[in-house]
């Protein structure tokens, strides 16, 4: 991971790892408490990967992506017209222990549909993960972008989602599951489900850019040439603004970033996985008169999700989490809610977690029901912002804290950075 570009050293990976657009000027609307029926359904589809056109075939959910307001209530409904189970989770979404799946909702079998409730409290960037089961299935299936918009305007010309996928190809033309035996197969990398992406824009236009890694085990590098790129949320949670080293963002498989860039000229988008720098997209500023004469102010921060700016560390309760051996944890396709908890947190009191890595590989660890921050290495702190998923590299021991602000049963996971390791889990109570 060292390598994933030469600019970007180990602290900053770390740190790294951690909608209609919005014009400047809207006015206000207050916090949503509607409520709403969504519909999806998880289909075969193809894809074009191979250089001569040809599709693939693979499994997704057709259709946009899902766009909701901060305060809504979805009703969702989940429709499996695949040939394998399914187990959907909503990526990023905290206190939802109802939706949980493996815990609230057992897998959805083919041919079946369900429903269940989703609250979304938060404003952000967030990801319809079908990850939990799909390892060793006959074929991959893709992720689906979940944007929830602030209630408050953000000063952006346009807002657009950049959901990067990594796929497997074997010399047959068919694609590899993650989970799954891929030596033979070679990597590639979609924006937006194209492998070669281009984003137009006026000079002088600002734009959100979502970024997220929808790759299932392989930590990714984003860098946009030639551009300020400012980081303004990480993992669904405004930060405090900063930029990106080099305009480059890290983000690990399920990581999302949010970030403003100025369009100033046309350039190249870089993707990295740790091997190499290849070229996926290109921002092309169009012919268009600049949308204003000068780049705006830098951007303020994003308007608070309600997460407490501190955490009560000296009275917080304490547990160890080994990663890296399958030791007390599971497949999904095998977990039981029946099995042991890996922690009992009370509910209302700051928890830490000591997540050590014992294998040779870096592991990436994800908290469901949850957002922490990662603690500085004596514990006297903490990053100036949230997380949802952090990768740990070998032999390495990290500390994060979580305020326990949801009651109920949720999951933990961990998986290696490597396409034929198997994801597990565990799952925690809050009570």
């Amino acid at each position: 991971m060292a390598s994933l570009f030469a600019m970007l050293d180990r602290r900053t990976l770390l740190a790294a790892l951690g909608a209609a657009a919005l014009e400047a000027g809207l006015p206000a609307t207050p916090l949503a408490q509607a409520r709403r029926s969504l519909a999806i359904s998880a289909k075969p589809d193809d894809l074009v990967l191979r250089p001569d056109g040809t599709a693939t075939p693979i499994w997704s959910f057709p259709d946009d992506d899902i766009r909701a307001s901060r305060g809504e209530t979805f009703e969702l409904t989940i429709g499996n017209d695949l040939s394998a189970p399914l187990a959907l989770y909503c990526r990023g979404i905290d206190g939802a222990p109802t939706a949980e799946p493996l815990l609230a909702r057992g897998p959805l079998a083919a041919g079946a549909k369900e429903s269940f409730r989703l609250p979304l409290r938060q404003a952000g960037t967030f990801l319809c993960d079908p990850g939990l089961l799909n390892d060793g299935q006959p074929r991959p299936l893709r992720a689906k972008p979940l944007i929830v918009l602030e209630s408050e305007p953000v000063s952006v010309d346009r807002d657009e989602v950049l959901l990067i996928e990594e796929w497997r190809l074997r010399p047959d033309g068919t694609a590899a599951a993650p989970g799954t035996d891929a030596k033979d197969a070679t990597p590639v990398y979609t924006f937006n489900g194209r492998t070669s992406f281009e984003l137009s824009a006026r000079a002088n236009e600002r734009l959100r850019l979502r970024f997220i890694n929808a790759s299932q085990r392989t930590v990714l590098a984003a860098k946009l040439e030639g551009h300020d790129v400012r980081v303004m949320a990480i993992d669904g949670e405004p930060a405090e603004p900063f930029p990106a080293r080099n305009g480059a963002l890290v983000l690990a498989p399920g990581g999302r970033a949010d970030a403003v860039v100025d369009a100033a000229a046309t350039a190249s988008i870089l993707l990295h996985d740790g091997k190499e720098a290849r070229p996926v997209g290109r921002l092309v500023l169009s012919g268009e008169a600049p949308l204003r004469p000068a780049p705006l102010p830098s951007a303020p921060p994003l308007p608070s999700n309600g997460l407490p700016a501190q955490l009560d560390l000296k009275s917080a309760q304490r547990f160890e989490l080994a990663l890296g051996l399958p030791t007390d944890w599971t497949r999904p396709a095998s977990f039981t809610p029946s099995a042991p908890p890996a922690f009992r947190a009370r509910a209302g009191r700051a928890s830490v977690l000591a997540l050590t890595n014992r294998a040779p590989i870096a592991i990436v660890f994800h908290l469901h029901g949850h957002h922490f921050r990662l603690l500085d290495r004596l514990d006297d702190g903490w990053k100036p912002f949230w997380l949802d998923t952090l990768a740990i590299e070998p032999g390495q021991t990290q500390r994060i804290a979580f305020q326990a602000e949801h009651a109920g049963h949720f999951l933990v996971e961990q998986v290696a950075t490597d396409w034929a390791a198997p994801r597990l889990v565990r799952w925690y109570s809050v009570e």
